[in-house]
């Protein structure tokens, strides 16, 4: 197994336990979307792949892979009464607000930190906006330990392209050959396979079953809590 000089992660479903962050914001996000139409809200739980209490996404679902732009796009589709532009700005308030809402995946300083003291280059790549990131690094006082944060905004092109791992790349100085890609879904690991990426890992805290990425993964792990054993002993 390739042993990275370099890891980057995806944020929800990774670093924060999807569940528990974010079932809530996506009942909200319906709520908000719906604007008190109860047919409407129910239609907007369809296409958005997942049930009323905010959970039963799968890895390929709306809610699970997509940024505040795809699902306003597929909802204003479905009948939200917004303009595309506004209700990606409305979401994307919406996700800002609920980062001192998120649930970490472990200790994140600690998990990262033993991974940064091994001469590791870490980033964040995710389909959330980028401030949304940003204010996740501060909140969980990340900020020395992460090189480079990348959102569906920052110009690099969205998950699955290569993109934002190209740009990890180059902040950082490495191949994609010495990237490890950390991810819970399918778009993250289909975009480091994109990139060239030296390894690929899933993990079980997002939406993901271990059986559909251990298809496109060179490795599936409970958590991030067990990366630094896996790739170090």
């Amino acid at each position: 197994m390739v042993t990275p000089k370099a890891i980057l992660f995806d944020k929800d479903g990774t670093l924060l336990d999807y569940w528990a962050s974010w079932g809530p914001v996506n009942r909200a996000a319906v709520k908000l979307a719906a604007a008190g139409d109860d047919v409407l809200a129910r239609r907007l739980f369809q296409v958005g792949g997942i049930d009323e209490t905010g959970r039963a996404a799968d890895a390929h679902s709306l809610l699970a892979a997509g940024s505040a732009y795809d699902i306003a796009r597929i909802w204003v589709v479905a009948g939200a009464r917004f303009t595309v532009p506004a209700l990606t700005r409305a979401l994307d308030d919406l996700f800002r607000a609920s980062v001192a809402d998120m649930v970490p995946v472990g200790d994140l300083a600690a998990v990262l930190g033993a991974l940064k003291a091994r001469g590791l280059s870490l980033g964040i790549a995710s389909s959330d906006g980028e401030a949304a990131i940003r204010l996740t690094v501060e909140r969980f006082g990340l900020g020395e330990l992460i090189d480079f944060v990348a959102g569906y905004d920052s110009g690099h092109g969205p998950k699955p392209e290569p993109g934002m791992v190209h740009a990890f790349c180059r902040a950082v100085d490495l191949p994609p050959a010495d990237v490890a890609m950390v991810g819970d879904t399918l778009h993250d690991l289909d975009m480091g396979r994109a990139a060239g990426c030296g390894l690929r890992i899933g993990v079980l805290t997002g939406t993901g079953s271990r059986a559909v990425l251990a298809e496109a993964a060179d490795l599936v792990l409970d958590d991030i809590t067990a990366l630094e054993a896996a790739l170090f002993g």
